[in-house]
């Protein structure tokens, strides 16, 4: 399977990034191809809304998106990793998703994979609620089949996370992939 890990957060060596290290890991070892997508240090503009793509067709911006939509749409899964900013995804991964405008169909009619890797500071049993009603959106209006979430409570800093259960349950929900 070819995996493109949509990645969102601006700090390279933090906690959300662990978990996609441990993920790709895992999924690497059973087999499949990783590819990464590091939204947050790439050249996208937000969309502008200006429908000159028809929802599928040629977007009137022209940047790293170009590339991105051609390895997304080769792919059989995509992974949305982020950490929790003001208890939604970051601003940097929103910015790519907004940009699957210009293909939706295409998105939509593959039926891919998706799982969900996020870390928040918070602990609360209702820290990721609003982030995970967005993503099972995206699962519905994509006609994606989640495969699975990690959700790290309680991940404010990378070595919280490191010596959490955490990476571990990420690098499982790769290796568990068929």
């Amino acid at each position: 399977m070819r995996i493109v890990v949509l990645k969102g957060s601006p700090n390279v060596k933090g906690s959300s990034n662990m978990l996609a290290e441990s993920f790709s890991k895992g999924a690497a070892e059973a087999g499949h191809e990783i590819i990464e997508i590091d939204a947050a240090h790439a050249d996208i503009s937000p969309c502008i809304g200006c429908v000159h793509c028809g929802y599928e067709g040629e977007c009137s911006l022209s940047d790293d998106m170009d590339v991105f939509r051609e390895e997304i749409l080769k792919s059989d899964m995509l992974v949305f990793v982020t950490p929790l900013y003001y208890y939604g995804m970051s601003a940097q991964l929103k910015t790519l998703i907004d940009r699957f405008c210009s293909r939706n169909f295409s998105i939509q009619q593959k039926h891919m994979k998706s799982a969900l890797l996020t870390v928040a500071y918070n602990a609360d049993d209702w820290t990721f609620e609003a982030l995970e009603s967005h993503y099972n959106t995206l699962l519905r209006y994509l006609n994606l089949t989640d495969c699975g979430r990690v959700l790290g409570y309680g991940c404010g800093t990378p070595s919280m996370t490191k010596y959490s259960k955490y990476p571990d349950e990420a690098y499982r929900l790769g290796k568990s992939l068929k």
